[in-house]
């Protein structure tokens, strides 16, 4: 009996060893992220009255406060507009529909700076959709909305890819049986594909927030006042050096850690 348990515990840890050299990969991109982020933490506890002082700091906390909020407007409209587009590329094959992703894909390959250039030059004041809008008394560069559209810009292919595949999960004859049981399309949608795809589309929705929060180059061209976060880390680092920027670096990352931890949490209690 010994023997068959000994045996069976061999074959056991035979069929999970390619999980265990996984792990032990993986754990250098765990490693490398630990000790880089780490590092900066265990810096600044030497300093912790400095991160108490940094937390009190109105200006600090608006620029982080202007980060989240507009981070979080332009997550809601590339879902608002991300989401259709994202399941019309999953349900539909059609010619040049490769040429349509790459596009989506532009913002992953361009360096963030050029995209900020290229954004500047439709959004300015007699940009192409700049002049326009502004003849309506909607200002776009150095104002909020500025900061969301180079945000957008940056984060949206996050949602629009993730989302694309969730809904490429979703087995299309579900949707069939619904239609064919007298469901119309956009019911079919709502209480069958959206809610199955709803995993992928939160992560998505997630990292894009998450990118948003970080983009720089692209709102340093378009936006640079109202001043954000990352244009604060910037301004603080090139004056004052690494003692005042990170202290902000610190708790910009904290409260977004938070916010991912509680964010993730909550959908698996709403499971």
């Amino acid at each position: 009996m010994k023997l068959l348990s000994r045996w069976s515990g061999i074959e056991k840890l035979k069929r999970e060893k390619i999980f265990i050299l996984f792990l032990f990969l993986g754990l250098f991109l765990i490693a490398f992220i630990c000790i880089t982020i780490g590092n900066m933490f265990y810096k600044q506890a030497e300093d912790f009255s400095g991160l108490i002082d940094t937390a009190k700091d109105p200006v600090v906390l608006k620029a982080i406060g202007i980060s989240i909020s507009m981070a979080l407007v332009s997550t809601l409209i590339a879902f608002f507009f991300g989401v259709p587009l994202a399941y019309f590329l999953a349900r539909k094959e059609f010619i040049g529909k490769s040429i349509i992703e790459g596009i989506v894909d532009v913002p992953l390959m361009i360096p963030h700076i050029v995209a900020g250039i290229a954004l500047y030059g439709v959004f300015m004041r007699y940009g192409l959709i700049g002049a326009p809008l502004k003849k309506l008394g909607i200002g776009i560069t150095d104002a909020y909305p500025g900061i969301v559209v180079a945000m957008l810009f940056m984060s949206l292919p996050y949602l629009v890819d993730t989302a694309r595949e969730g809904f490429k999960e979703v087995d299309p004859r579900l949707e069939n049986v619904a239609r064919s049981l007298g469901a119309s399309h956009w019911r079919t949608f709502r209480e069958i594909t959206f809610p199955l795809a709803f995993p992928s589309i939160r992560s998505g929705a997630i990292l894009s927030w998450g990118r948003a929060i970080s983009e720089f180059s692209a709102v340093l061209i378009l936006a640079y006042h109202p001043i954000s976060a990352p244009i604060l880390i910037y301004e603080k680092f090139t004056s004052f050096g690494l003692a005042a920027s990170r202290p902000i670096s610190v708790l910009l990352i904290s409260i977004c850690f938070v916010i991912f931890i509680l964010l993730r949490v909550l959908y698996k209690r709403m499971k």
